[in-house]
């Protein structure tokens, strides 16, 4: 989903960046995961306004989705010059990076064991990334379905470790 986003905010279309928007927000089971993915978003879209290099066409339209994370994303770096596979990695590892980071938070063990996950988790982001690449439209999905049954049980959860 982001490979072609990142590509529709290049060719300024905005039809497709309103489809691949409203694809990541069907996919969010619970309204805690669809709160996040905006709140993120628009948190991003935020930061983007400081900051020059960007079409202020583009950051507008951006807003008035409402902008998901991963949309977001797409335009802060449609307008550098690396390419999707290059983006789709990095964004893969700061994926990856940040769920260790919550992990170390949530479980009792080091900074070592840590590193060793990520280690283990970015050899898989390359292979992951191709197969992205390889992925369209008609073949995306996003099936998790125990995630949206434990998301369901923790958004009316009393207490919270993170917010979301």
């Amino acid at each position: 989903m982001l490979g072609p986003a990142i590509e529709a905010w290049r060719a300024d279309d905005m039809l497709r960046i309103r489809v691949l928007n409203d694809w990541v927000l069907q996919t969010r089971e619970t309204s805690e995961m669809r709160a996040q993915a905006e709140q993120m978003g628009r948190s991003l879209l935020e930061w983007l306004r400081n900051h020059d290099g960007l079409d202020p066409q583009q950051i507008e339209a951006c807003a008035a989705l409402p902008p998901t994370y991963p949309v977001a994303f797409a335009l802060a770096v449609s307008p550098l010059g690396a390419g999707l596979r290059d983006f789709l990695l990095a964004y893969a590892f700061g994926w990856a990076e940040n769920m260790v980071q919550a992990a170390m938070k949530a479980a009792p063990f080091g900074q070592r064991v840590g590193q060793r996950m990520l280690a283990r988790l970015s050899a898989d982001i390359p292979s992951a990334v191709e197969s992205a690449l390889q992925t369209g439209d008609a073949d995306r999905q996003a099936f998790t379905p125990m995630l949206a049954i434990l998301s369901s049980h923790h958004e009316t959860q009393y207490s919270r470790l993170f917010r979301s």
